[in-house]
């Protein structure tokens, strides 16, 4: 196993209302690249979490007529930690921003700053959305209409805004300009996709004021440590989650180990918080800065962003609870490009899963398993003579596991699921024009016969390797069905090993199992 330990984070998600897929988007493309990660015998760290503090929060708890922190605490249990379970997400870290950890070490990253001279006590006056929790410049304010209208709302997503005036403490950003610019063109691949990096580079290339740090007329969130009548601003505190879940402010020792991170998975609403104000702050402090903020597209569902607002958000349990966790990773892997807006409807769901999952993969490891049975009384037969044909399969198998490998690196998860879907139907191709049924027929083809059943088995082999990652029940079902236990756990197997080929040894029994993706009826 590697020494290097990959830290991936999603960004913690605003509880104030139950999750929907767009957080199960985000959350499953950084489970798809952690596990790919572990899939190579790295060290992986992934840390998810929510973010509790905030006006908008405490209104919420207000109307409902409860404490925040027990509103917050009802929200987690009931929505946010189950749907981790329900997308089968294997996260190493869960973190509240109401815990004592994340208080702790938010407390001593501003007092270091505030040491710094970094900070500074200044007057506010200005728009803030409270929806968004975001303070807004006087160029993104516009009239708003329909329901807002008479009310200011923000440019940048349309949530209704409030003029406010506060005395509160401002971090220097405004001196951060050059640094920021310098940094991004000694590290083009800071931000990506190139849409997301154009977009901040233009945005700071016009001029950064400094940041409103403080609020102080409410007391939902995280003390001021030299002020006791003021708290931090939601996103100034939020932002810390990645360093004080590994310990910064309280074991420095795990914080060395896994800081920098190399991955903050953010949507794109929330870039500029993330390739801005965070890259800054830690600029301030003198901290290393993360080796990458990729910033996802948009989940559009009948042509507009997703969001609980337009009563267009669509839990994760609803689609879950008809085709499966694994159909749902898939599907959010396969066919939404990442880093792009993208459309998606449940018919299309439900002809990927029957096409590509169902008749694709499960068709391909039933049918395998059927024929082995059939004519080699359930044990993997010897493989003969190689031709072309198999040299063929081999060869592919090889080159999808180095794409699929590039894909990774470059964040491009449905790039790395297309490359090894080649493999699924190359198999498949293969399987229908060697015909083995045909070949059955003619005893002195029996070892033409053996060499295309064990070709097939050892191609669903590193399949099942090298999907483990994205649809990870499924795949320990087909490790079963091709004798992969005498190889050891599937999670031990490496994605470099995936295409040494015949690993499985002649005579494992090879075992139908059930369907790995049942057919389904779908009503209209």
């Amino acid at each position: 196993m590697s020494d290097r330990t990959f830290y991936v984070t999603t960004p913690i998600y605003y509880v104030n209302d139950a999750p929907h897929i767009g957080h199960g988007y985000t959350t499953t493309m950084g489970d798809v690249l952690t596990r790919w990660h572990r899939q190579r015998g790295e060290r992986v760290w992934y840390l998810t979490g929510v973010d509790e503090h905030g006006q908008k929060v405490l209104r919420k708890a207000e109307a409902n007529g409860v404490d925040p922190q027990e509103w917050v605490d009802g929200l987690v249990e009931r929505e946010w930690k189950p749907m981790l379970e329900t997308i089968d997400a294997a996260n190493d870290d869960f973190i509240r921003t109401s815990e004592e950890r994340h208080q702790v070490g938010v407390q001593a990253f501003w007092q270091r700053l505030q040491d710094n001279g970094a900070v500074y006590k200044g007057e506010f006056s200005g728009w803030y959305s409270v929806g968004s929790e975001e303070f807004v410049g006087d160029d993104d304010v516009k009239d708003g209409e329909g329901d807002d209208a008479g009310h200011k709302v923000s440019a940048l997503d349309g949530s209704r805004l409030e003029h406010m005036t506060e005395t509160n403490y401002f971090f220097r950003l405004g001196d951060y300009q050059q640094q920021l610019l310098d940094f991004y063109e000694a590290h083009p691949d800071f931000i990506a996709p190139a849409s997301a990096r154009n977009e901040v580079v233009s945005f700071v290339s016009r001029g950064l004021t400094d940041l409103s740090i403080s609020r102080s007329t409410f007391d939902w969130g995280i003390g001021v440590p030299w002020d006791d009548d003021h708290i931090f601003y939601v996103w100034i505190e939020a932002l810390l989650n990645y360093v004080t879940a590994i310990g910064y402010g309280d074991d420095e020792a795990r914080f060395e180990e896994l800081w920098p991170a190399d991955v903050h998975i953010v949507g794109k609403d929330i870039v500029r918080f993330h390739a801005i104000i965070w890259p800054a702050m830690l600029m301030a402090a003198g901290l290393p800065i993360p080796h990458r903020v990729f910033a996802h597209g948009w989940i559009l569902v009948g042509g507009e962003k997703m969001s609980k607002s337009k009563a267009n958000g669509i839990h994760p349990n609803e689609i879950v609870a008809t085709f499966g966790s694994d159909a749902y990773r898939y599907y959010f892997s396969r066919a939404l490009t990442f880093g792009n807006d993208g459309s998606i409807s449940w018919e299309d769901i439900g002809a990927r899963y029957h096409a590509e999952l169902a008749n694709g993969l499960g068709n391909l490891a039933s049918r395998a398993a059927a024929m082995v049975a059939k004519y080699f009384d359930g044990q993997l037969p010897a493989s003969g003579e190689t031709t072309e044909a198999e040299q063929a399969v081999i060869d592919l198998v090889r080159q999808a596991t180095a794409d699929a490998e590039a894909a990774i690196d470059a964040v491009a998860p449905h790039d790395a699921v297309a490359s090894v879907w080649r493999v699924v139907d190359a198999l498949n191709g293969y399987v229908t024009e060697q015909q083995p049924w045909q070949v059955a027929k003619d005893e002195s083809q029996r070892d033409r016969l053996g060499t295309i059943l064990n070709t097939t088995v050892e191609g669903l082999r590193a399949l099942a390797v090298l999907l483990h990652p994205v649809i990870p029940k499924a795949t320990r079902v087909l490790w079963q069905s091709v004798g992969g236990q005498r190889l050891g756990d599937l999670a031990d197997q490496r994605v470099a090993d995936a295409p040494r080929w015949g690993q499985i040894p002649v005579g494992t029994p090879i075992v139908k199992t059930a369907p790995l993706f049942p057919r389904i009826e779908l009503g209209d």
